[in-house]
């Protein structure tokens, strides 16, 4: 699934991203219990940073 997935990294730096598994697990939250993204639970982190995660994803073409 790595290989799916864009770099955790971006080149220029910056803050440490949170890794894809955590991101990943948000976004299965979400579809599993059809909440809306502002429900998601504080564990994950900032429901917009998960939601711009996916919308990244899924403008790159990643089939998650």
């Amino acid at each position: 699934m790595k290989d799916l997935l864009q770099p955790e990294r971006k080149p220029q730096g910056g803050r440490p991203p949170k890794d894809h598994r955590h991101m990943l697990n948000a976004m299965l939250w979400i579809a599993r219990t059809g909440a809306p993204w502002r429900d998601l639970p504080e564990y994950y982190g900032s429901w917009s940073s998960v939601y711009s995660r996916f919308r990244r994803w899924k403008i790159f073409g990643t089939k998650s």
